[in-house]
């Protein structure tokens, strides 16, 4: 059964926050807002999170997963971004948008794009997920809590602990999340290339 925490969305309970940490740190598997939607979230070397949340999406190893960074600081040390990539990206975060950037040896192998050894990195714009990750120390291996066969992800957090209280270890609640995922842009080439649009605005790397 996942343990419930109904946090203040702008500003979070130390306790609380605490406590989600040391599930994370215990390999738990979360549910927590962000800027654009509900996230799915577990600790870098969680290899059973990392396999849960694959059964639970039904998704298979060419998926990106994204490391949420708490800072820019943090997202330099697990993916290459060279100078010009590095303004763009800057001018952009936090906020809305996932890069897709080749991965460092900081990365474990198994999160990478098996191919193109990339990963998913952002910065979000949201209180309660820059108080997990000032908290955790590390980036949050996330992936958008969107199930198998719905068109949208699920908003409410009371909604999520009810469809996934046997799979789930924590929901945070910090009042109702959007449907729209981030914006996504390859960056692995240097050239940004568009591979999704959502809530971040597309135009500035078009």
């Amino acid at each position: 059964m996942a343990k419930y925490f109904d946090v203040h969305p702008e500003n979070p309970q130390k306790r609380a926050i605490g406590q989600v940490v040391d599930l994370l740190r215990n390999d738990g598997l979360i549910a927590y807002p962000t800027d654009s939607c509900y996230a799915f979230g577990c600790a870098l070397g969680n290899k059973d999170g990392i396999d849960r949340i694959r059964s639970i999406r039904n998704l298979d190893d060419r998926h990106h997963f994204t490391l949420m960074c708490r800072d820019f600081a943090q997202l330099g040390q697990f993916v290459h971004v060279g100078n010009t990539v590095f303004r763009a990206i800057k001018a952009a975060t936090p906020g809305q948008y996932t890069f897709i950037l080749p991965a460092t040896k900081e990365v474990p192998r198994r999160l990478m794009h098996p191919k193109k050894k990339t990963v998913g990195a952002r910065i979000p714009e949201h209180v309660v997920a820059q108080a997990i990750l000032a908290e955790l120390g590390e980036p949050l291996l996330s992936t958008t809590l969107l199930l198998p066969n719905e068109p949208e992800p699920m908003t409410q957090g009371w909604e999520i602990k009810e469809a996934l209280d046997h799979v789930l270890d924590a929901v945070v609640d910090s009042g109702e999340c959007g449907t729209e995922p981030t914006t996504v842009v390859d960056f692995a080439d240097d050239e940004p290339q568009i591979l999704r649009v959502g809530a971040g605005d597309p135009s500035r790397f078009e």
